[in-house]
């Protein structure tokens, strides 16, 4: 504390102790106050202890509810689940080198980020702490020919000399022991990997593939240094686009997961929750089952008219509340990201057909356009066809919701695909008349319909395109009403 004679330090063995006053007519008074307050404290324990703080205890009882109910279905999903095996990678990177031989291209470079997950260890959590920095560290993988025709990937690694040993210590997914190139700080390591034997032929420009993960300063560093720099191609952006067995498993696990997830929540709620409460309580019941959220939009009637949110949470659950939630969770490095749009459990359902009880117009709409959106979900997936177009889902889906008279309403793409990223190409608008679908790839479908200031409906599932001709669902099972999401 400052004193008239400035700082005076506080011992901190010894709290400063209160003093009490002198005056007998203030020690009655001090010492009844100091009664009176022990008194009350008193009081309120006990009534504390007989009523506890109802919205903490009961948001507490939200919450094991809701893990509780998510814990009791045995999580069945993740019986499809297991991580990325070496040889798979292996593989992964043997269709990258047969795909730069179709696209024409030397080698593909990439820096840490989701591409190199998908090429050298997606199931690795340790990559996280690897951040890209202004040091490069590249993998190159090349096509190599042998022999007998046969192309399989070499892949090396442009790295620091300092983080060598850092690198072999990642465990990243090879069957050999890798081959790094090392730079040291004051070389310049884009003209280090150009002199490096596997670029060294002369009079030789080696076209080096690049994906949008690339940042310019190291495009232009390689391009300074001697190749030339491409895009991402056809054949090589398709290797991603077309998911393995092991894929599909995956994105049906932690999709499936995530829906179950909301219908136990679901179940759980009460009126007077907020909109960030319930996505808090949503992602505990998704890490409950080892699935890592990484996104959760959770809106209330007119909020929900923005797709994306952008409110501050603070908006109260009530009986007749339309509920808009979309999530995303992670498992073994690949994504889920379904929506589902419901009434909340202690608001009931119409009975259907019932003339002495109609449907509120309020609440009318709001299941009119739900089902609007359903069919126009339902027409969309029925463009998932070998060969069809991207833009065909999309324009399956924009036209029953024109036709119903929303048209203006929905207002983004009806679709992404998904693997290791929650959004990730082919994109499913009506402009992307020149991407056609593959067995192997798969999607999400979400039409929505915003009424600004009123609501909004949105339906997310996951789909596999198949040979057979009939996409495969993998989110378990799609919303059956406003009740029964």
């Amino acid at each position: 504390m400052l004193g008239k004679t400035g700082y005076s330090p506080v011992s901190a063995q010894e709290p400063p102790h209160l003093v009490a006053p002198q005056n007998p007519r203030a020690i009655w008074r001090y010492a009844t106050a100091i009664a009176l307050s022990c008194l009350g404290l008193y009081a309120l324990s006990r009534d504390f202890s007989r009523h506890p703080h109802p919205s903490r205890s009961r948001y507490d009882e939200f919450e094991q509810c809701s893990i509780r109910n998510f814990r009791d279905t045995g999580h069945y999903f993740l019986d499809t689940a297991a991580p990325i095996t070496v040889h798979e990678f292996e593989e992964r990177r043997n269709r990258l080198a047969r795909a730069l031989v179709a696209d024409g291209a030397d080698a593909f470079v990439v820096e840490p980020g989701y591409t190199f997950s998908y090429f050298a260890n997606v199931s690795q959590p340790e990559w996280e702490v690897w951040e890209p920095e202004e040091r490069p560290f590249l993998m190159v993988v090349q096509p190599h020919r042998s022999s007998s025709g046969r192309v399989t990937a070499k892949t090396t690694f442009l790295c620091p000399s300092f983080e060598a040993e850092r690198a072999r210590l990642l465990g990243m997914p090879f069957l050999d022991p890798i081959e790094i190139i090392p730079w040291e700080e004051h070389w310049n390591p884009y003209d280090t990997l150009k002199n490096a034997a596997v670029f060294s032929a002369p009079d030789w420009t080696p076209r080096l593939m690049v994906d949008e993960e690339m940042r310019d300063f190291i495009q232009r560093g390689l391009g300074r240094a001697g190749f030339d720099i491409v895009g991402l191609m056809g054949e090589v952006e398709r290797v991603r686009q077309i998911k393995s067995d092991a894929e599909v498993g995956i994105l049906r696990a932690v999709n499936t997961g995530t829906v179950e997830a909301v219908r136990q929540m679901r179940q759980c709620l009460y009126p007077g929750l907020t909109e960030t409460e319930i996505a808090t309580v949503l992602d505990n019941t998704l890490r409950s089952a080892g699935m890592e959220p990484f996104f959760d939009i959770v809106l209330f009637d007119e909020n929900a008219a923005n797709p994306h949110g952008g409110t501050n949470g603070s908006k109260v659950l009530e009986p007749e509340t339309l509920v808009l939630i979309d999530v995303g969770a992670h498992l073994f490095g690949y994504s889920s990201d379904i929506c589902r749009t419901f009434f909340p459990p202690f608001l009931d359902q119409p009975a259907p057909d019932a003339p002495d009880a109609p449907v509120p117009a309020h609440l009318q709409e709001k299941l009119e356009v739900w089902d609007i959106v359903f069919e126009a979900q339902t027409q969309s997936i029925a463009q998932f066809q070998v060969d069809a177009s991207a833009a065909s889902v999309d324009i399956a889906a924009r036209k029953v919701i024109a036709d119903a008279g929303y048209g203006d309403a929905f207002t983004h793409r009806v679709g992404h695909g998904i693997g290791i990223k929650a959004h990730e190409s082919p994109y499913l608008n009506k402009g992307n008349h020149g991407t056609p679908l593959k067995a192997g790839m798969t999607f999400t479908s979400e039409p929505g319909v915003y009424l600004v200031d009123r609501f909004g409906v949105r339906h997310e599932d996951i789909f596999l395109v198949t040979e057979g001709g009939e996409a495969e669902l993998l989110t378990g099972q799609r919303p059956r009403g406003a009740w029964e999401p």
